[in-house]
């Protein structure tokens, strides 16, 4: 790639991360800013929110400029989110979006189940045909300098609470489960006419390795996030009554698959989800505002995953620099350095370069306390 440097190398090793087999350092996401960083230019700042999440050039443009004026370091890549917001597959399933410039909603749009048709694959929706269009247009402007995320399509019952509601989708649970189990079928069967159709314009040729938004997650073949935050109202029984089954069937269908647990109201899922042999690794959101990933609280989180043989996806941001490698330490000594990726925020490239010359001193191939 055009903006990333020893890229071959790299890939190899995010492809040992998902068998939780990489050596040297655990994978790093680090992103510095060059010491003549630019500013914007004016042309180029955000107009309103079309320009911010649906012009395919202007969006291609900005990126361009974040590239030429950051470094990708240790296992970060440059990769362009062309998302519509989380959850898009609600959009071309009948909601309408909103767009505002720090976050995008979607409008429900189903009365009752009962009278409304089954949800699948239109090819003529209206959001669909332009979210498609702006990641085939985004692809091309990128050309193979960086790669373009596949989009945050969400899955099984959170895209039903947007299309019914949360209060309602919850009340549906009771009254008509079956419905519930026959729309989350469905749903998951559009997703993949969703996501095979964006896989296919973004996937590199060489490998047809392919990168997911938001995480930062790169791996060969198809690769993706899958999620459930509904499952915060939701008992460990619903949970695997209403939500295991469809989670294994999606992830039996792709080659590399983190799981995104977000919240505290969450965490009595993992045990039900550690028993899904397909999810390879697992990363730990604490809830708006919240403490990051290293904090000793989530090692009961943590233990579970390293118990089922998984690897780890931590976010570091809590404090300033030096909690940054206090937390990043704590975790890599207990937990080791295989399968394990540590996110840290933008930092300065003199940051950068002390965070990665700690590493290499104090953490290559660590086996961890943890037994």
């Amino acid at each position: 790639m055009l903006y990333k440097e020893n890229w071959d190398s790299v890939k190899e090793r995010w492809r040992q991360y998902w068998k939780r087999a990489n050596t040297g350092l655990p994978l790093i996401y680090l992103v510095a800013e060059k010491p003549d960083k630019q500013p914007l230019p004016r042309e180029l700042e955000i107009r309103d929110t079309f320009d911010r999440y649906r012009d395919a050039s202007r969006m291609t443009a900005r990126f361009r400029h974040y590239c030429e004026n950051h470094l990708f370091l240790a296992d970060s890549f440059p990769n362009i989110s062309a998302d519509f917001g989380p959850g898009s597959a609600a959009a071309y399933l009948g909601s309408e979006i909103v767009f505002h410039h720090d976050t995008v909603w979607f409008e429900p749009c189903v009365k009752d189940w009962a009278a409304h048709p089954e949800l699948r694959f239109d090819p003529e929706n209206k959001w669909w045909k332009e979210h498609f269009t702006l990641v085939k247009d985004i692809q091309a402007l990128a050309g193979n300098d960086f790669y373009v995320g596949i989009p945050d399509l969400m899955e099984n019952i959170d895209v039903l609470a947007s299309l019914r509601g949360t209060q309602d989708t919850v009340f549906d649970m009771i009254d008509e489960a079956e419905e519930i189990h026959r729309r989350i079928a469905q749903v998951n069967k559009a997703y993949f006419d969703y996501y095979d159709r964006f896989y296919d314009i973004v996937k590199n040729d060489a490998d047809n390795g392919s990168c997911y938004t938001v995480f930062q997650i790169w791996g060969q073949g198809r690769t993706i996030k899958i999620q459930c935050d509904f499952s915060a109202l939701m008992s460990p029984q619903n949970f695997r009554d209403f939500i295991r089954q469809p989670l294994w069937e999606q992830a039996s269908r792709v080659d590399n698959v983190l799981y995104h647990l977000d919240g505290p109201d969450a965490i009595k899922h993992v045990d039900a989800l550690m028993e899904i042999e397909e999810i390879d690794s697992l990363q730990w959101t604490s809830g708006d505002h919240g403490p990051d990933g290293t904090l000793p609280d989530w090692d009961v989180i943590y233990d579970k995953v390293r118990r089922a043989g998984k690897s780890l996806w931590v976010r570091v941001y809590s404090g300033g620099f030096d909690d940054w490698i206090c937390g990043a330490e704590r975790i890599v000594k207990k937990y080791g350095s295989r399968g394990l990726f540590l996110m840290f925020p933008q930092m300065s490239l003199e940051e950068a370069e002390k965070l990665l010359d700690y590493g290499e001193k104090n953490w290559k191939d660590i086996e961890g306390s943890f037994r």
